[in-house]
């Protein structure tokens, strides 16, 4: 390429890596030194509040007097493939994590994020707010340094501290376990289902239209969300943990479990309606029991994926079209609470790029 083709080429896009390979555009899974071509990527701040003190700022004796404080926002961090596919893929975290669950995974290999560029999505990850990136909260919390790698070990179904579930999708080297400890962070204000849900709200707003992809505590505020912004397209979700939404009346009893009753949250008929005009899928992994458990971890997602089998059969009641993909029903083993980022990582995107396909939600060409 002469010097002035190149002047003009680089401008269009930002290039990490000199051109996509055929197998990447047919969903495979390409080497981790295939190319990528970025022709766009970024970050900003989308939603939050201002909060202003009484009184008036004096700069030559500053106090809080006057002052204002910006916060409650998210972030976002996005990249835009060339020769990108329609509809974007917000990916949204859960509890004690913030954007780096969908990034590199703890034992090094590609997440999300990468792999559904190499598919040309846009990619758009997101920190909640008051979370990671997003942590400039409106609301003081008292953020305690509390020893829990233990509890979350068991909670996330590695395995029953310190062994690891036989079989289980997780790479046995320590530096990984090390990585993945390393990646939780707390909030630094008070959790708010809304506050969440009017910031990602925002986020459609600004970019359009897209699939929503949570995981776990991202699951509530995430039907939200759908039910709200009619730019949300579908949305594909893992392991959602809580917040499952019913029409008022039709809401299930709590249900009892080790770790606290699970209870649904009624809503306006009308309001959940709008989860019956888009496609969802809820994917659960493995070593969840059918029956009662005494290890707290393991208790804690029998009742979760039967409250989610309960929320998919109210969708589909009214007329809508929900799927619960429980993995071992098809045979796919010792997957965790992240399977995004499990071992087989590879393979659970491939189930998310066969949904988009069924749903004609991965058609090329610009929005």
């Amino acid at each position: 390429m002469d010097r002035q083709r190149r002047t003009a080429f680089l401008p269009l896009c930002i290039l990490l890596v000199s051109t996509m390979t055929t197998a990447c555009e047919k969903g495979a899974a390409p080497a981790k030194s295939a190319p990528l071509m970025i022709q766009a990527q970024g970050s900003f701040a989308v939603g939050g509040t201002v909060v202003k003190s009484p009184g008036t700022f004096d700069p030559y004796k500053p106090t809080s007097d006057g002052a204002t404080l910006h916060g409650d926002h998210a972030y976002v961090f996005y990249q835009v493939p060339v020769d990108r596919r329609r509809l974007l893929l917000v990916f949204w975290h859960g509890a004690g994590q913030f954007s780096k669950t969908w990034e590199t995974t703890p034992d090094g290999r590609e997440g999300f994020q990468t792999l559904f560029l190499r598919r040309r999505f846009p990619v758009y990850v997101l920190d909640q707010p008051r979370r990671g990136n997003a942590g400039r909260s409106t609301v003081s919390l008292d953020v305690q340094a509390t020893p829990d790698d233990q509890i979350w070990y068991g909670m996330f179904r590695f395995g029953i501290w310190p062994n690891q579930f036989p079989g289980v999708q997780l790479s046995h080297d320590p530096e990984a376990m090390n990585q993945f400890f390393r990646s939780m962070t707390p909030n630094t204000g008070p959790y708010d289902a809304k506050v969440n849900t009017e910031a990602v709200s925002a986020l459609f707003d600004k970019i359009g239209p897209g699939i929503l992809v949570t995981h776990s505590q991202g699951g509530g505020p995430g039907w939200l969300v759908a039910m709200k912004n009619p730019n949300v397209r579908a949305v594909a979700t893992y392991e959602p943990g809580s917040g499952f939404v019913f029409p008022e009346g039709e809401v299930p009893p709590a249900m009892p479990c080790l770790t606290g009753p699970l209870e649904g949250v009624g809503v306006p008929l009308s309001q959940f309606r709008a989860l019956t005009k888009i496609p969802i899928v809820l994917y659960f992994g493995d070593n969840i029991p059918e029956e009662p458990s005494q290890v707290p971890g393991l208790d804690n997602w029998r009742v979760r994926i039967a409250m989610a089998r309960l929320f998919r059969d109210a969708i589909n009641r009214h007329g809508g079209d929900a799927t619960l993909v429980h993995l071992p029903e098809l045979g796919i083993r010792g997957n965790t609470h992240f399977m995004f980022s499990d071992t087989n990582n590879v393979e659970i995107a491939n189930l998310l790029s066969k949904f988009l396909t069924e749903k004609h939600l991965d058609e090329e060409g610009r929005p």
